[in-house]
């Protein structure tokens, strides 16, 4: 019988700690309708665990929601404000993965509960494992990209006033590096 460890090809299974500099949690969401905003967060952490079986993996993650970065002063801090992140009251967004689907040796959906707003709700990521392989510090590393979209009414988030101008569903996308867990 042949495991799902054995059709992947380079799996390691171990302990990663993602390498916020090495990774990126952005989004986008549209704007009037007739185009997209982009932003990301650029200060977050998280563990992930490959387990021997791949399908008892796991992840767990926290974003510091004040963090984001549109690249726009003005808007970045209306996001932060009360009609959307409310960041003073919502400091964290987490995510902690509850079960993992293959789809294929590569491909995984990772199923989880996301807390956003005060508010926790199940989200699904479909994953790619990018592969494992060595830093130049001889360190283990791991690479993953995910994607999800987010209803940010089911979280809570109206917008305020401005909410009709910006859609209800945002696209998150994940670039993750991960490095070997230090014992």
């Amino acid at each position: 019988m042949t495991t799902q460890t054995e059709v992947i090809p380079g799996y390691v299974a171990g302990t990663w700690t993602i390498d916020s500099v090495h990774s990126d949690i952005s989004f986008y969401v549209r704007h009037l309708g007739v185009s997209k905003v982009r932003g990301h967060f650029g200060e977050f952490e998280g563990t992930i665990v490959t387990a021997e079986d791949p399908l008892q993996s796991s992840v767990t993650a926290v974003i510091r929601t004040a963090s984001v970065d549109t690249g726009n002063e003005t808007r970045d801090a209306h996001v932060r404000n009360a009609d959307f992140l409310d960041v003073e009251q919502f400091p964290e967004m987490t995510f902690t993965s509850t079960a993992i689907r293959a789809e294929s040796a590569a491909v995984f959906q990772v199923d989880g509960e996301l807390t956003l707003h005060g508010v926790t709700k199940p989200v699904t990521l479909e994953l790619e494992l990018n592969g494992f392989g060595t830093g130049f510090d001889g360190n283990a590393l791991a690479g993953f990209s995910a994607a999800t979209e987010i209803s940010r009414s089911d979280f809570g988030v109206t917008g305020g006033a401005a909410g009709a101008a910006v859609g209800d569903k945002i696209r998150i996308a994940l670039e993750i590096e991960a490095a070997a867990a230090k014992a």
